[in-house]
């Protein structure tokens, strides 16, 4: 699966507000909530870096990004805006 591909499913949750889904509940919940989860996952990533296997950290990476884009929907921004924004700073170098 993309990046993209994840987007545009949780842009469908964000769309479509299913009662038995955990992204649609994070949008219900609001922003405090979803930056509150990339807080907490962000968290979780310094912890398995420092104390605990590549497995573990694939896993808490995987949560950290899954709430990122989460966030980006909310925000309508796109990951292709990301990577504008990211080939903008190494033209810079």
């Amino acid at each position: 699966m993309t990046l993209e591909e994840l987007y545009k499913i949780i842009e469908d949750r964000k769309e479509n507000m299913p009662d038995d889904s955990y992204v649609a509940s994070l949008f219900r919940d609001g922003k405090d909530r979803i930056v509150q989860k990339i807080g907490e996952e962000a968290t979780e990533v310094v912890i398995a870096a420092k104390n605990e296997g590549k497995e573990r950290l694939i896993a808490e990476m995987a949560d950290l990004w899954f709430h990122t884009l989460v966030l980006l929907v909310k925000f309508n921004i796109k990951p292709s805006d990301i990577f504008k924004e990211l080939e903008k700073r190494r033209s810079c170098e």
